[in-house]
C-alpha cells in the first residue's frame, strides 16, 4: 500500500502534488516588518505568500489570483479588514484575522463575518503555522505527505519511511517528527512542543521531550539535523 504513496510523491509532476507545494497566502497588513516576518514564515513552511498593504490592493488581489487563504489585519488603509471580508465572501476563500484590535467584540464581530479564525498581536509564528493547518484540515486542504531529506511522512497512515524503509514510531515521536518538519529551520522551545504534541494540560516535566528527541534522531539518524538550541529547545535543520 505504501509504495503507491512513494509512486504519487516521486511523481512531482502530478497536478494533486503541485497544488500541495503551490498554497497560495495572501498576507493584509500594512506594517511592512510584520508583513515581511509572516511571509518568512509562511515560505519556511513551504507556503507561497503574496503580500498587500492596503485593502484596495488586496481586493484586486484576490479578484485576479486563485488563493488558498487570506491573512488579514482589521485596522489597514483605504478598505478596513471588516469590510474587505464583506466584499470577498463571494471568492468563498477562508479569512485568518491578525490584528492588534483584541476586545472581545472585535473578535466576535471578526468571527461573526464568517472568518475562520481571529488571532490578535503579539504572536508567536508557530501559532499562526498552527492555526493554519487547522484551517486547511477544515477546507481539506492539508497535505498528505511531508518529506524531509530521505524521510518520507504519511500523514493519513502515520507511517514513516526513510530510504523506502518503513521506521516505527511512537504515535508521540510521531507527531513530534511531523511537528519538527512542519516548522524545520525554525527554534521550538520544549514548552511549545509539549503544548502541541503532548497538548495544554500535560504536566510532566519538558525531559519527556529531550527523550523523545533522541529516540527520533537515533531511529532516523537525524544528529547533524536536530540541533539543540542552548536553553531554548531545537531545531530541524536542512
Amino acid at each position: 500500500m505504501f509504495e503507491i504513496y512513494d509512486i504519487l510523491f516521486i511523481n512531482l509532476k502530478s497536478e494533486r502534488r503541485r497544488a500541495v507545494l503551490e498554497k497560495k497566502i495572501l498576507v493584509v497588513e500594512d506594517e511592512m516588518a510584520i508583513s515581511n516576518l509572516i511571509k518568512i514564515h509562511l515560505e519556511m513552511a513551504n507556503y507561497k505568500c503574496i503580500q498587500a498593504f492596503d485593502g484596495m490592493s488586496a481586493l484586486d488581489i484576490i479578484q485576479t489570483c486563485d488563493l488558498d487563504l487570506v491573512i488579514l489585519d482589521v485596522m489597514i488603509p483605504q478598505i478596513d479588514g471588516f469590510s474587505l471580508i464583506e466584499k470577498i465572501k463571494v471568492f468563498k476563500i477562508p479569512v485568518i484575522f491578525l490584528t492588534a484590535k483584541n476586545s472581545v467584540m472585535d473578535k466576535v464581530t471578526g468571527l461573526r463575518l464568517e472568518a475562520e479564525d481571529y488571532i490578535t498581536k503579539p504572536f508567536e509564528a508557530i501559532e499562526l503555522l498552527a492555526r493554519i493547518e487547522v484551517v486547511f484540515r477544515r477546507f481539506g486542504k492539508e497535505e498528505d505527505f511531508l518529506k524531509f531529506k530521505n524521510i518520507l511522512v504519511c500523514l493519513k497512515d502515520r507511517l514513516v519511511k526513510k530510504d523506502n524503509t518503513t521506521v516505527e514510531l511512537t504515535l508521540k515521536e510521531f507527531e513530534l517528527l511531523v511537528l519538527m518538519i512542519k516548522n524545520k529551520n525554525m527554534a521550538l522551545s520544549r514548552d511549545q512542543i509539549l503544548e502541541r504534541v503532548w497538548g495544554y494540560e500535560y504536566f510532566g516535566e519538558t525531559r519527556t521531550v529531550d527523550t523523545h528527541i533522541q529516540k527520533i534522531r537515533k531511529k532516523l539518524d537525524l544528529f547533524d539535523n536536530i540541533k539543540t538550541v542552548f536553553k531554548v529547545g531545537y531545531r530541524l535543520e536542512d
